[in-house]
């Protein structure tokens, strides 16, 4: 509330906010407007649907706030921006920005919204950070629809790779501090990210299809064919990370690609990942302003994870997904008090790994998910027993610290 606090010109709205994060971060079954009401002991939902559908603020704003407060707590040279999308499942078709559509989150074709997110990583932590709402050319183009939702005049269609050039232009000009940028192929895709990317003089790390095609000595040629070609000493085993079960193995290659200057200068490389089980591929378009190792390039492929992470805790936790409004505003309005929440959850926990407050022997860091527990135990609602909440905050580390112990344990075993 100190960083966004600002935003809303009367005590009420503040503590009306207020309460709305504390419901946000508290273990409801289900969030919304009635049980967020209830939960903050209000007689109605009437002043939370107000502060959400109705009240004077600028969600932008408060968004800018949130952006400068990670870049305080969270911020780094070497950060990464991440680009991704991901889908709501709904009902009907008065929602704003419904439409049956591919959800990567449904993994088919389903009635549902999609929404393009942007998340920062860096050494200290990962958090969403800012939003766009994908609106479909069907409603775009669409005067009643559009009215009816409460769609800005100034709004007009936009492709998902272009909304995440708006949102990562946002980002650079709010001063927050990256290097790199990553993100799926939706997004490596689009030869006009990459272009404004360069431009930024940001590095980026994106996922191309097989059939992605770049100048090479020997013509222009796709990524599968260059990735046949490679000698066996081309590949090098790296992590990508270490994951819950281990650290991320596979097999990396790296070709570099002069052929692909322009006036921006830098380095261009296809990066190549092979399973190790399978032998899958995966492709890259890669780029720098200054030559860079390939386990740089490989961290940074392997950081695109983070905001799947951050989808699920912000869906399972804080209720990303379970809002119940059908207008524009309302919808930004939701989702950027979750991204709002998302970011101190993920600053506290930052901090309280820090080395002044170092991990105990037999215990993991303390998650985003973990300290949202806490929270709400010892702060939000201080009447439970605090050492009804420690000691299951303590059993729930130790027994997850024994299970990657073993994971990690059993990798080495098998590690040749």
């Amino acid at each position: 509330m100190d960083t966004i606090g600002a935003r809303f010109a009367r005590p009420e709205p503040r503590r009306r906010v207020r309460d709305f994060v504390a419901g946000l971060l508290a273990p409801l079954p289900v969030k919304n407007c009635w049980t967020i009401a209830e939960h903050a002991g209000d007689d109605g939902p009437g002043g939370m649907q107000d502060l959400i559908g109705r009240a004077s603020w600028d969600d932008a704003l408060v968004r800018a706030d949130v952006r400068d407060f990670v870049a305080q707590r969270l911020g780094h040279a070497d950060g990464i921006l991440v680009v991704d999308e991901t889908g709501d499942l709904k009902k009907g078709v008065h929602t704003v920005g419904v439409q049956r559509q591919y959800s990567g989150t449904a993994g088919k074709i389903e009635n549902c919204q999609l929404a393009v997110h942007l998340s920062y990583a860096s050494p200290l932590g990962h958090t969403l950070v800012d939003v766009a709402l994908y609106l479909p050319r069907s409603w775009a183009d669409d005067p009643q629809r559009r009215t009816e939702a409460g769609v800005p005049d100034s709004v007009t269609f936009a492709t998902k790779p272009q909304l995440a050039r708006a949102l990562i232009d946002t980002a650079v000009a709010g001063g927050l501090p990256c290097r790199w940028v990553t993100g799926d192929e939706a997004y490596g895709g689009d030869p006009h990210l990459a272009t404004a990317l360069r431009a930024h003089q940001l590095g980026y790390v994106l996922a191309v299809a097989c059939t992605h095609r770049v100048p090479t000595g020997h013509g222009v040629q796709q990524s599968g064919q260059i990735a046949a070609a490679l000698p066996s000493t081309a590949w090098q085993r790296m992590s990508a990370g270490d994951g819950a079960k281990g650290f991320r193995y596979h097999d990396w290659a790296f070709v570099d690609l002069p052929k692909a200057e322009d006036q921006h200068g830098g380095r261009h490389w296809m990066l190549i990942r092979r399973n190790r089980t399978t032998g899958e591929l995966a492709f890259y378009r890669c780029w720098s302003p200054h030559p860079v190792p390939l386990h740089h390039l490989v961290t940074v492929a392997g950081r695109r994870w983070s905001i799947e992470e951050s989808f699920q805790a912000t869906k399972s936790g804080l209720g990303l997904d379970q809002h119940q409004h059908r207008r524009w505003k309302a919808w930004h309005r939701w989702t950027t008090l979750v991204i709002a929440a998302h970011a101190f959850l993920t600053a506290a926990a930052t901090l309280s790994t820090s080395s002044v407050t170092s991990v105990p022997d037999g215990l993991i860091a303390i998650t985003v998910n973990e300290l949202r527990r806490l929270f709400h135990a010892l702060i939000i609602e201080p009447a439970r027993p605090r050492a009804d909440a420690i000691t299951w905050s303590i059993y729930r580390r130790r027994h997850q610290h024994a299970a990657k112990t073993s994971h990690y344990t059993r990798q080495a075993l098998t590690e040749p």
